[in-house]
């Protein structure tokens, strides 16, 4: 591949801040990945990296630099998956960014069935928190993203929606754990435990609670999703949630979800890809495949009135 190697060694630097870090996952000695980076700002006349006491950071010019080169290289990743798939059809990698809720809940199962159905294909799924995940998409560090609540976005297009409804978590033989949407006015009668505010979580539960007419106050906020679910567990509290963030636990019998009543309380969930970056064979696969899989999903939840609970 024509200049990979500077390529390759400029991008890994914006990763890591750092040549050293860098050459150490490169694998190649430091003063080599340096001549690259100070041939590059001869040829371009500026410098692309600012050089800071305990690392770099990208300059201005870098920045524009960053965003050519990873296209470049993943437009290369495109063209061998292409050539490789005239060899072994399906064949390919795909990278997806998600929430740590969606990373510990569907995906698993899913992404498994699609591996055990095409096994030459790579699956990298990385879990960012909800207000990143269109960050690695919008510099090309991967391919697809899928979260909550993302904000319509320059440079990116939407590939799905869903409407997911927001629920309370309890433990089973909870009180409140029977049958059929239960009103918010019930459950801020108990001790809760909410996503920290701020969150956009957070916000559509204030949006939710706003016409009561009590305040709530919940005993504990924080923004990990799996710390809300354990103090659950506990009997710390109860916690507003979506079903695909516990549908695992749910299954198990470890936690009931049920639906709030008031019909505004819903989590709107995207997939999405880069505007104008056309997906390979192998992700167009996935892409295709998630949707499908994630619909039957929800088509599930909407049959079971929106209660998961372990299956008797």
């Amino acid at each position: 591949m024509l200049h990979s190697r500077k390529l390759q060694y400029i991008n890994e630097i914006a990763r890591c801040g750092s040549i050293r870090k860098a050459a150490a996952r490169l694998n190649v000695a430091s003063s080599a990945i340096n001549r690259q980076i100070l041939a590059l700002e001869e040829e371009i006349g500026v410098p692309i990296f600012e050089r800071l006491p305990r690392g770099l950071r990208l300059t201005a010019a870098g920045e524009l630099c960053i965003e050519h080169i990873r296209d470049v290289l993943k437009n290369y990743e495109r063209l061998e998956s292409r050539i490789r798939g005239l060899k072994m059809p399906q064949a390919g990698k795909v990278s997806i960014v998600t929430t740590v809720g969606l990373a510990a809940g569907p995906l698993p199962e899913i992404i498994a069935r699609f591996i055990k159905q095409h096994p030459r294909v790579r699956i990298q799924l990385r879990n960012d928190g909800g207000s990143t995940t269109v960050n690695p998409v919008l510099t090309g560090e991967v391919d697809i993203g899928l979260g909550f609540n993302i904000p319509a976005t320059p440079g990116i297009r939407t590939l799905a929606n869903f409407d997911v409804p927001i629920g309370v978590v309890l433990p089973p033989g909870h009180r409140l754990a029977g049958t059929g949407p239960v009103s918010l006015a019930e459950v801020v009668q108990e001790r809760l435990v909410l996503a920290q505010t701020g969150t956009s979580l957070r916000d559509v539960i204030n949006l939710a609670l706003a016409p009561l007419p009590v305040s709530v106050e919940p005993v504990v906020e924080t923004n990990a999703s799996e710390m809300l679910k354990q103090l659950v567990k506990s009997g710390t509290g109860l916690t507003l949630l979506n079903p695909l963030d516990v549908i695992v636990e749910c299954r198990r019998g470890e936690l009931v979800f049920r639906p709030i009543a008031e019909t505004h309380s819903r989590q709107p969930m995207k997939l999405f890809a880069r505007a104008r970056a056309p997906l390979d064979a192998a992700t167009s696969l996935f892409v295709e495949y998630l949707m499908a899989e994630l619909l039957a999903v929800m088509q599930e939840l909407q049959a079971n009135g929106h209660i998961l609970a372990a299956e008797k």
